[in-house]
């Protein structure tokens, strides 16, 4: 039976690309991003001119791992930024991901207490839990630890944001792992008793509460004070407070961190395992810190100036993986003492 040419050529263009390696048809890695355009895109345009691997992203601020489940097995996606630790935990607890590789350059570049211990996920930057604190009316909270929020003298005075946000459960499971779910249920009804408002809004919501008197002190992330900073409409928020480490003469801050994982059904595995050890590299790292004003991940890459300009600070070595077996616990504590209410 003879074909037409045109035919022809086309089964054997067919049969030619079945026949090639998987790395020669790896040029591109699919990613699916909880992390905003500005922050993820100057460092996939500098991983595109180091591999020549090209990049397409889907942005979304929510609803990226419902995407991934309806998708199944026919998902493009090869890997998935997220902006917060519970999000990584969300992808492997719904079969989401896959062990990547052993890479020495790779587990160099990141300390093992921000890496899964079965490899499916890789912390990429880092931020602290901070407590601002008012200028005006509180001073210097240089020495304030997480447990004195629970103390009578700040009735009242606190704000935050709802206990169920991922920053705040990652601090209340920190809090289990280091004290015991009953101590840490009765600081956080000692907590909420000294709320100055129900919880709301965001990390800035807070700090612009202590600009306006309705509270003294309040959580919030470390890079949220550099970004008000650079916002015209935010500053005198940020001019108002004191960035205060917590925990410096014991434990040490808490820290909440970004990360990536790769897909189950990954499609360009090989790639998106390039793209992971780029992420981790100094070049990558020296990046996120100066567009996000988030703290690298790896040793020895420093923070921007901005950031430096705030102080050193001692973080709270307890692996991630620690703290990742109390969230379920600190979200039950959250809802015992009706924190949100």
């Amino acid at each position: 039976m003879r074909f037409p040419r045109a035919t022809a050529t086309l089964l054997l263009s067919t049969v030619f690309a079945a026949l090639l390696p998987t790395t020669a048809m790896a040029e591109q890695v699919n990613i699916y991003s909880f992390r905003q355009p500005f922050l993820i895109e100057p460092i996939l345009q500098q991983f595109t001119q180091q591999t020549g691997i090209k990049t397409k992203v889907v942005f979304a601020k929510k609803g990226l791992i419902q995407r991934l489940q309806r998708e199944g097995e026919l998902s493009p996606a090869d890997i998935v930024l997220t902006s917060n630790f519970s999000k990584l935990l969300e992808l492997k607890d719904n079969g989401l991901t896959q062990p990547f590789a052993n890479d020495a350059q790779r587990d160099n570049n990141i300390p093992a207490r921000f890496r899964d211990d079965q490899r499916h996920w890789l912390a990429l930057t880092q931020r602290v839990r901070n407590i601002y604190s008012s200028k005006d009316r509180r001073g210097d909270l240089s020495n304030i630890r997480y447990e004195d929020l629970a103390d009578a003298s700040f009735r009242g005075k606190i704000c935050t944001r709802s206990g169920k946000h991922p920053y705040n459960l990652g601090l209340i499971a920190s809090m289990i792992a280091h004290h015991g779910v009953s101590e840490t249920e009765q600081w956080l009804r000692d907590v909420k008793a000294n709320l100055a408002r129900k919880p709301q809004g965001n990390d800035r919501a807070q700090v612009k509460a202590i600009k306006e008197g309705l509270c003294d002190v309040s959580l919030g992330n470390s890079y949220y004070l550099g970004k008000m900073l650079q916002d015209e409409n935010q500053v005198a928020w940020a001019n108002a407070v004191n960035l205060n480490f917590p925990n410096q003469q014991d434990r040490g801050a808490h820290i909440n961190v970004s990360g990536a994982v790769i897909t189950r059904y990954a499609p360009n595995k090989q790639a998106a395992e390039t793209l992971l050890t780029f992420l981790s590299s100094e070049k990558a790292q020296q990046l996120y810190a100066e567009l996000n004003m988030e703290y690298p991940v790896k040793p020895g890459v420093p923070a921007s100036e901005l950031v430096q300009s705030w102080g050193e600070f001692k973080a709270d070595e307890l692996p991630l993986t620690t703290i990742a077996r109390h969230r379920s616990d600190a979200l039950k504590l959250v809802d015992r003492v009706g924190f949100d209410l």
